[in-house]
């Protein structure tokens, strides 16, 4: 299995304490098995034959260009060097862990934008540490925004999908306390959101019009502004602006109901109000398996949808479920997508 052509995929080796390491040597080591498409780890070659013996794994290593991962893939695992210290032990963050896992990211988006990697796949981060070094971000999705931007002198609106084959979800504020979810959000907000879903479902998910639910940010839809009047004031505007532009999408809806069985029939992807209205359901449905992927890149970014697990880094006992849906989903979606000309 191969994604766009020859190119591989360039996943980043995440906080380097946690469980992305491990993940990334096992699916390589069963990648016949799991069918993954080939791809290579930005990372520091000696930590990770380092951290392949401590799992006991058998995983040769070379290092490679990004030209040259796709042809390695079948009989190592390759590496993208990373100039840098990578020291941290299982589960124990250093003071290595913020730069080897920021240098990744800017290193994986640089290849995916200059037409060198298929897609971006990015392993766990520990945002807690990656803020006592420094980093100015809440997080993965608000920092590729931020390198696409510097890439193409333009600003995007990156957009947060979940997404699984039970359900996708879409949070409309993200990382952001659940105190200032209400002044955060705003009509123009919702409708930015829907429309980069909608466009984004279509171009690279394949959708010809994809079925959209908003679901209410007050119980019960606001109760007709008995339980609150944002439903009625900030979301139902949106919903009526995005059926107006053609767009299939219902709602204000109460969250209540939306998420089972019957209800998921009805529709592709549910727009959430917050964070964990979205990522509760998701991650109930489809702990092991659910992708993150960001909408409104100009490439394709996918994430499993887990953090760093430190109690079991080290350990052999993760799950590469999440790590190998989020590599199949990145071929395919760079697969439908139209390669991007060089940024120079």
């Amino acid at each position: 299995m191969s994604a766009s052509g020859s190119l591989a995929l360039a996943l980043t080796i995440g906080e380097p304490a946690g469980i992305g390491p491990d993940l990334a040597l096992a699916v390589w080591r069963r990648r016949r098995e799991l069918d993954v498409p080939a791809f290579y780890l930005i990372g520091a070659p000696d930590f990770l034959a380092s951290r392949a013996r401590t799992l006991g794994l058998d995983v040769p290593l070379t290092t490679v260009t990004p030209a040259q991962a796709a042809t390695a893939f079948a009989r190592a695992l390759p590496v993208l060097a990373l100039d840098l210290p990578v020291t941290a032990a299982p589960g124990k963050p250093d003071a290595t862990s913020a730069p080897a896992a920021i240098a990744a990211i800017r290193r994986a988006v640089a290849d995916a934008m200059a037409g060198r990697a298929a897609a971006v796949v990015t392993n766990p981060i520990a945002k807690s540490v990656l803020t006592r070094a420094g980093f100015a971000e809440p997080g993965h999705t608000e920092f590729l925004a931020k390198l696409a931007q510097e890439e193409t002198g333009e600003a995007v609106t990156p957009v947060m999908l979940l997404w699984s084959p039970e359900l996708a979800v879409v949070p409309v504020t993200i990382h952001i306390p659940l105190k200032d979810v209400i002044g955060r959000l705003s009509t123009a907000l919702i409708v930015e959101t829907g429309r980069i879903v909608a466009r984004d479902l279509k171009a690279r998910f394949r959708i010809a019009r994809p079925r959209m639910v908003v679901a209410a940010l007050n119980p019960h839809a606001g109760e007709d502004g008995t339980l609150g009047k944002e439903d009625a004031t900030i979301v139902a505007p949106a919903v009526a602006q995005l059926q107006a532009e053609g767009i299939d999408v219902r709602g204000p809806l109460p969250a209540d109901t939306l998420f089972h069985t019957r209800a998921r029939e009805s529709y592709d992807v549910a727009l959430c109000m917050y964070h964990d209205q979205a990522l509760i359901p998701i991650k109930t449905l489809a702990f092991d398996h659910g992708v993150n992927v960001t909408l409104g890149l100009p490439f394709v970014r996918t994430s499993p949808d887990h953090g760093t697990a430190f109690d079991i880094a080290g350990t052999g006992k993760a799950d590469p479920s999440s790590l190998v849906a989020a590599l199949k989903l990145a071929a395919r979606l760079a697969a439908n997508t139209p390669a991007l000309a060089p940024v120079h």
